[in-house]
């Protein structure tokens, strides 16, 4: 079997190996339904209650105010389309570089009546406080501004914006999706009112994740049914994926300092070989405050779909830009939004790089790209 390098880490990462072993017996043997009052089920409410604290305890949040969903897509829906049905039929202000979970709920509650306004971020893909200055008022009943961009890596200042927020009675929600369990996220230092984490991100299992809410935010039901989630979240609990999130993300947050020096380390050999190799015209996007091993690089007069694929063929897999979007060969509404240069954007690749890459692959990695662009 061909060796694989995988480079994508920003689509999704390895599940840990603790993790999964953590939760295995809520797979064989603890299955109880952690609703259920019989004693069988007490292993498994004393599983979610620990996993609640863990999580909890990683951003500086309370355990009552973690609420489990089946991902970051689900937890920003929630948190855009709670804004309308919970009856603030105010302004909604985001920006033109979200992801699509956030777009797209937007496109929908603007079909039924709310109004969106989609600021512009700069050309390094900053949303800075004074564009949204411009367009908050008393009337704004919800912002939602990413920490850190998924394609370009982008790391924004969210305290500011939500300090902006806050003095119009306005809540305040980052999708953090791509930056927990990366970064240092602490939800009191932000001053957010709502963040949205998906385990597959930091070496968790897939189709599991949560919305913190701050205690006293208005918020209504997203899913109807049982009484899960303190009856705001309905459908029998994935205890067993919950147990891997918590472990992944404790994991990964005691280890964070380290694995962004390793990462940086990594980085900045990957740019210097490219750099070195000479007559490569690239530009690395995102400016300079951007996640560690996030990145996104526009090469002049290329192709970066073909790219893809001729690196697919030696076993690295890299990506486009959103993975979500890589059915769509057109640049991507981030690259469209920080107006980059149609003879670079065309030619735009994104590198992520993970806990478990190596020097080696790194290197081998380069050199496939500089045998590509040098021969296109």
């Amino acid at each position: 079997m061909k060796k694989i390098i995988y480079v994508d880490n920003a689509a999704t990462t390895k599940l840990d190996n603790d993790a999964f072993e953590a939760m295995k017996p809520y797979l064989l043997d603890e299955y109880g339904n952690a609703s259920q009052p019989y004693s069988f089920s007490r292993t498994s409410r004393k599983a979610l209650k620990k996993s609640r604290e863990v999580i909890a305890e990683c951003i500086n949040a309370k355990p009552t105010e973690i609420y489990f969903t089946s991902g970051g897509t689900e937890s920003d829906n929630w948190a855009v389309k709670n804004t309308f049905f919970g009856g603030r039929k105010k302004s909604i202000i985001t920006s033109e570089i979200e992801h699509h979970a956030i777009l797209h709920s937007t496109k929908a509650i603007e079909q039924i009546g709310c109004n969106v306004v989609y600021l512009k971020p700069t050309r390094e893909g900053l949303i800075i406080p004074e564009e949204l200055s411009k367009f908050v008022t008393k009337e704004t009943g919800f912002v939602s501004i990413m920490l850190a961009n998924n394609e370009i890596g982008t790391i924004q200042p969210i305290q500011e914006l939500a300090q902006m927020a806050h003095q119009v009675g306005a809540l305040f929600h980052t999708d953090a999706v791509q930056a927990v369990g990366h970064i240092h996220v602490d939800v009191q230092d932000l001053g957010i009112d709502m963040l949205s984490a998906s385990a597959h991100k930091f070496n968790g299992p897939k189709g599991i994740g949560f919305l913190y809410i701050k205690e006293g935010t208005p918020i209504v039901p997203y899913i109807n049914g049982g009484a899960q989630e303190a009856s705001l979240r309905a459908g029998t609990e994935n205890v067993a994926s919950i147990v891997g999130m918590a472990y992944a993300l404790k994991k990964n947050c005691q280890n964070i300092d380290n694995n962004k020096r390793k990462i940086n380390k990594l980085e900045k050999e990957f740019i210097r070989l490219l750099k070195e190799a000479g007559k490569i015209e690239f530009i690395k996007n995102g400016g300079k405050n951007t996640l560690s091993g996030n990145i996104s690089l526009s090469f002049k007069n290329q192709d970066g779909e073909a790219m893809l694929h001729r690196l697919d063929l030696k076993g690295i897999c890299v990506s486009t830009g959103s993975a979500c979007d890589s059915h769509n060969t057109n640049i991507s509404h981030v690259l469209q939004a920080i107006h980059l240069n149609k003879e670079y954007a065309k030619g735009t690749i994104r590198i992520s790089l993970g806990k478990d890459n190596t020097i080696e692959e790194i290197k081998i990695v380069a050199e496939e790209i500089i045998k590509i662009v040098q021969i296109s």
